[in-house]
């Protein structure tokens, strides 16, 4: 076994400031172990699909012989290793496999800037032409996963084609997507790269101690309004085909007869908040909702703002009568104003008390 490092794969320059120099060596570090777990996930995701792909063609009815395969490895698996080997997940690994059969005689193969949940959205393109496309540029222009997802959800692709003037449809899908290509740290946020080495997945990764200390006090406030309000799950994990969602708080209301999902936004809120509370509501009528259940419905809570404090999706099968009936059991938007005012002062108080005790 050699046991050299090699220093190479890291920052070794030096200058005159030591500070900048030890923030360097950390950083490059980090960025080292990042591409190099990315790489492996790849690899093993490309490898599982290759060998179910060759382990179907054995069987004379193919198709009934690669669904019996695919479930009991996704029940060995699981057993062996836990989450991460759902049926699902192997049939994605599978048409990883066929739709990038060379891929690590590729340069995007050997790229360190596309991470598996790159390719596991790009699966969702059929079109090969604009699969290969959305590659090369997702490589070349570094595109996060998010700026990726919301090209293809948009059918960015498509409209440069049709579009007389490019330069203006590129210009405009940047400046959507800028907020997308800040986060440096999206990938190890993930927690399909928690599932991969093998630990726990920690949501909290995703959210500020703000966040955390708002969503608890919340939870306690909705449960005294003492309107039947039932506690679920907090930080309900939802897997989609699209990629893993996590929902901040779940209530059942046993007078209504009906979900309650709670989500918090730190920042002003956005058209795209409302979508994606939009499809929350819609995934859980179709996978939680029973017989007896009235329409699930969500509340979007912002924190930053005086404006559209809270907003309440309601589904397009609902008339007037139930949203008037659901506002009469649910928060106001002014007890909910106060409460996250009142929570994001007592924080405020707290973290002064620490530091004032550090010191």
């Amino acid at each position: 076994m050699d046991n050299n490092i090699n220093v190479e794969k890291y920052s070794t320059d030096t200058t005159n400031n030591i500070y900048n120099d030890v923030k360097q060596i950390v950083e490059s570090s980090r960025q080292y172990a990042y591409n190099a777990v990315n790489v492996a996930m790849v690899q093993r995701n490309w490898l599982l699909g290759k060998r179910i792909a060759d382990e179907e063609l054995k069987g004379e009815d193919r198709a009934a012989y690669g669904k019996e395969i695919v479930k009991k490895l996704s029940e060995y698996l699981t057993e062996l290793y836990g989450k991460g080997f759902t049926k699902s997940n192997l049939y994605q690994f599978v048409l990883f496999y066929k739709y990038f059969p060379q891929i690590f005689h590729a340069v995007s193969g050997k790229s360190m800037l596309l991470t598996w949940t790159h390719y596991r959205t790009l699966l969702r393109v059929t079109d090969e032409k604009a699969r290969n496309w959305y590659l090369n540029e997702a490589i070349n222009q570094t595109w996060s996963v998010r700026t990726l997802d919301r090209n293809i959800s948009s059918q960015y692709y498509y409209r440069l084609l049709q579009s007389p003037n490019q330069q203006t449809v590129e210009n405009e899908m940047k400046s959507l997507t800028a907020d997308y290509q800040k986060d440096k740290l999206e990938f190890i946020k993930n927690p399909i790269v928690a599932e991969f080495l093998g630990l726990v997945p920690n949501t909290d990764l995703t959210e500020t101690k703000l966040e955390t200390s708002i969503l608890t006090h919340i939870q306690k406030f909705v449960m005294e309004l003492g309107k039947g309000y039932a506690f679920v799950a907090r930080q309900q994990h939802i897997k989609t085909d699209i990629g893993d969602y996590f929902i901040d708080l779940v209530f059942y209301n046993y007078i209504l007869k009906c979900f309650l999902l709670v989500d918090l936004k730190t920042s002003k809120i956005s058209h795209q908040d409302v979508g994606q509370m939009d499809m929350y509501v819609r995934m859980y009528d179709q996978l939680k909702r029973t017989e007896g259940d009235n329409p699930t419905i969500g509340l979007i809570l912002c924190s930053e703002t005086s404006e559209d404090m809270a907003r309440y999706s309601v589904l397009h099968d609902n008339d007037r009568l139930f949203q008037a009936k659901y506002l009469t059991y649910l928060p106001t938007v002014e007890q909910l104003k106060t409460e996250i005012e009142q929570q994001k002062e007592i924080f405020r108080l707290q973290q002064e008390n620490n530091e004032r005790e550090e010191i």
